[in-house]
């Protein structure tokens, strides 16, 4: 759970990263860098319980994913066969790393 939420923080976080256009707008470059600021205390409070490699790939997999949703939702961005196979791919690496 706390990776998973660890995850949505990230993805969040690069919502409002594109949002602040290059760090010229404060609310959203606020915005981010509390999401990232959470997210990493997070991540690191789960990493008491895990491996460093497994947990922190596990964290960026699952980003990748969510990343991808939000960007179709958020920003209308291309959803092609291509970049689900992509996150396929990296998730099913992370799946490959968990069990290892």
């Amino acid at each position: 759970m706390l990776l998973f939420f660890s995850s949505v923080c990230f993805a969040g976080g690069g919502i409002f990263m594109k949002l602040s256009e290059g760090v010229s707008r404060l609310l959203p470059t606020l915005a981010f860098l509390a999401l990232f600021v959470i997210g990493a205390v997070v991540l690191a409070v789960a990493m008491r319980r895990g491996e460093l490699g497994v947990m922190y790939i596990a964290v960026l997999g699952l980003e990748a994913a969510l990343t991808l949703v939000f960007s179709v939702a958020f920003f209308h961005e291309s959803f092609s066969v291509t970049r689900i196979l992509a996150v396929v791919l990296i998730l099913v690496g992370v799946a490959l790393l968990r069990g290892a």
